[in-house]
């Protein structure tokens, strides 16, 4: 049964949002650079980057209804087209290549 109450609505697509981001987290980072890497992880799921794209809590919801609605492919495209993007641009702003002037 669908809960009523907007707010729980919202969490409850959050927790599914959650880990849906946190799976294409892990796919993306092993295949990206073939290892395991906690921090990067950490970084990428973080509530303090999801609250540079907007509310964390809101911003998963949104995965959550995309995966729910449409399936996992979908909440993929969805994360590699408006999160991946906004992810890799502010680790390029903290964590500039080597010889790269800022």
């Amino acid at each position: 049964m669908k809960p009523t109450d907007p707010v729980r609505r919202e969490r409850e697509e959050a927790w599914i949002g959650d880990a849906v981001l946190s799976l294409f987290a892990r796919n993306w980072i092993l295949a990206s650079s073939g290892s395991m890497d906690a921090a990067l992880f950490a970084a990428m799921t973080s509530n303090q980057f999801l609250s540079t794209i907007g509310n964390p809590t809101t911003v998963e919801s949104r995965i959550g209804r995309t995966y729910s609605s449409d399936g996992l492919a979908a909440a993929f495209t969805l994360i590699e087209q408006e999160i991946l993007p906004r992810f890799l641009a502010q680790r390029r702003k903290h964590h500039p290549s080597p010889g790269r002037s800022s």
